[in-house]
């Protein structure tokens, strides 16, 4: 089995599902996981979300933040300034984009990494 198509280690996948479900409990929207191995230099793997104003990302940003946390995640980097409408927090592994529905129209992360599969948690 070549890398492209093994699955995260159990680690990083509990670190996404913790990540998901915090958007999702949050009421995120149109949440895609993508294996970007190979196709990436910088991360394995890209949470991609959507909120439905700059307070619902600021809103799933605190929740994310709060899951990450007591899930013990180690972060690299995060975005710290709210109400730009994209807010980023690297994982290492893994990336999560949180983004207004204007803005992911905008930038199309979804069309960028049309070639990389989706994952399912």
């Amino acid at each position: 089995m070549t890398k492209k198509t093994q699955l995260p280690s159990d680690k990083i996948f509990q670190e996404m599902r913790c990540a998901v479900a915090a958007i999702e409990d949050k009421k995120g929207e149109s949440i895609r996981v993508l294996d970007v191995r190979g196709k990436s230099t910088i991360t394995d793997y890209l949470i991609l979300a959507t909120g439905t104003s700059n307070p619902h990302v600021k809103a799933l940003k605190i929740a994310l933040d709060a899951a990450l946390k007591a899930a013990e995640v180690q972060l690299i980097g995060q975005d710290r300034e709210l109400g730009s409408g994209w807010l980023v927090v690297d994982a290492f592994d893994f990336m999560i984009h949180l983004q207004t529905e204007e803005m992911r129209q905008f930038y199309r992360l979804d069309q960028l990494w049309k070639d990389a599969p989706e994952v399912t948690l």
